[in-house]
């Protein structure tokens, strides 16, 4: 085998090149691809168990996966695309297992285009428009989704994903594709709005201690 671009540093190095090194013998670099791949792998395994220490469970697994399989690796898609549906697949069983032992009165997953599962209270008007909270102010609203459409929205929005790719890690066509990132940015719009509208007279609130303040100042320059 001919072992591609030695005299390159690591970052400089393509996914493919990397693959072919860690058949070769330097499985070292194998973290290479898991630190360029984690957000985006981390993403995709989120959007569809929604809970962060099965999502990292997820991800191992799926990395493993990987590993044990690199030689099945054609090239034919680009390798992020085919880690990626590898943690989708390890995603769904998972779902599928956890459904399958699910206590019978434990909450039940979204089904269809129904937006019950959205929380009706959300976080404190006066932190909701922080970066902080309102990136928790959307993660909220897409966990909430249906799960066909919060994989597309995730692998299409968040991670910025081409509809091509898209499709090719969830094994969908790419008109498959558009029509569900279409329903899933209409849902999400009608429940952001609903919430904004219901947030909007308590925004950019006017705290009782900063009202003293300039009372006070006031009341000074006027006396002066």
């Amino acid at each position: 085998m001919v072992i591609p671009a030695l005299g390159k540093t690591q970052s400089e190095l393509t996914d493919e090149e990397v693959v072919e090194r860690v058949l070769a013998g330097e499985t070292g670099l194998f973290e290479v691809l898991m630190r360029r791949h984690n957000q985006r792998v981390y993403r995709a395994a989120r959007a569809i168990v929604r809970q962060e220490p099965e999502a990292e469970d997820v991800m191992q697994e799926a990395y493993v996966r990987a590993y044990q399989h690199l030689d099945q690796f054609a090239g034919r898609a680009k390798f992020s695309t085919w880690l990626i549906r590898i943690a989708v697949h390890e995603a769904l069983l998972r779902m599928e297992r956890r459904k399958r032992f699910q206590d019978a009165s434990s909450p039940q997953e979204p089904a269809g285009d129904t937006m019950s599962s959205f929380a009706a209270s959300g976080p404190d008007p006066e932190s909701l428009y922080s970066t902080h909270e309102a990136s928790r102010f959307l993660e909220q609203a897409i966990d909430a989704l249906p799960e066909k459409y919060r994989t597309v929205s995730v692998l299409r929005e968040v991670e910025e994903l081409s509809t091509e790719d898209t499709a090719h890690a969830l094994e969908l066509t790419e008109e498959n594709v558009k029509t569900r990132l279409h329903r899933a940015r209409a849902l999400l719009r009608r429940e952001l709005y609903a919430r904004a509208g219901a947030a909007s007279t308590s925004a950019f609130q006017f705290p009782a201690l900063r009202c003293d303040r300039v009372v006070s100042r006031v009341m000074e320059r006027i006396a002066g």
